[in-house]
């Protein structure tokens, strides 16, 4: 399978060096893929992601394109369009322009084959 036959979310952890892993979802917050083939943990990162984007749009005056979350142990990124998002756990220490300019170039990626 060559990287561009690889599901979005696989290729973004494959490309950045501090994600850890990833999920697709549409924009009902559906999971599309992932980059862990465990399926429940894969469900769970979804329902979170949808979560997210959910309290983003509560406190948000528009809807933002792009967040990142700080938690214990780790950063959680988000990138939308109105189709997709694609969400990922990142090392603490992950520099944030450069996970989300990986987040984005993938995203341009699937936005521009669908």
């Amino acid at each position: 399978m060559s990287p561009a036959e690889k599901p979005a979310p696989a290729r973004l952890v494959e490309m950045s060096e501090d994600v850890r892993s990833a999920v697709l979802v549409d924009s009902a917050g559906a999971l599309l893929g992932a980059s862990d083939s465990d399926t429940a943990r894969a469900r769970k990162l979804a329902e979170l992601t949808r979560e997210l984007i959910e309290a983003a749009d509560a406190v948000a005056p528009e809807p933002t394109e792009q967040i990142e979350v700080r938690v214990e142990g780790g950063v959680v990124f988000a990138v939308r369009t109105v189709r997709h998002t694609l969400a990922c756990v990142a090392h603490r220490l992950a520099l944030p322009a450069l996970v989300l300019y990986d987040l984005r170039q993938t995203m341009q990626e699937l936005e521009g084959s669908a």
